[in-house]
């Protein structure tokens, strides 16, 4: 699932002449942003309900630049869940070359920020994951991925 395309503009590049680390992770978290908001644990969760999504852990690798003027998509990797996690991976590929540009793998927690706590994540939510994973699990990569095993499935 492609979930974003950006232009890497000016203000993105460093002294190397390439897309810079920090903006890397800004085109991911805003990718990110869009994938929560099809959760319904995004920008309008926020606001209708209190609770959304804190990263606590993210491992991002960087496979080949990506230079001034080109463009990149953001797709959906790979996606799983436990009562109060969710860990997954969004891969950039180069839009005109089809390279994989870099990827971000993520565990965030689901909060409740009336509370500032963590929670389970609530049964409508839990629907419109599974449902994802299910239609879309076959195409996931799975392998090399750093957090597998942070999830607690039984708990």
């Amino acid at each position: 699932m492609i979930l974003k395309t950006d232009k890497v503009i000016k203000d993105y590049t460093d002294y190397n002449g390439h897309l810079n680390v920090a903006f890397y992770v800004r085109i991911f978290d805003l990718a990110a942003d869009v994938m929560l908001d099809n959760f319904n644990m995004g920008a309008q969760s926020v606001k209708k309900d209190q609770k959304t999504t804190f990263v606590a852990e993210m491992h991002t690798i960087y496979n080949q630049e990506v230079k001034l003027g080109e463009e990149v998509e953001t797709h959906v990797t790979y996606v799983d869940h436990d009562k109060k996690r969710i860990h997954y991976r969004l891969s950039m590929f180069h839009k005109e070359k089809k390279y994989l540009a870099a990827t971000n793998e993520v565990i965030s927690l689901y909060v409740d920020l009336s509370k500032r706590k963590v929670v389970e994540f609530d049964g409508d939510r839990l629907i419109l994951m599974d449902d994802f994973i299910k239609k879309n699990s076959s195409k996931f990569i799975k392998e090399k991925l750093i957090f597998e095993n942070k999830l607690k499935k039984n708990n």
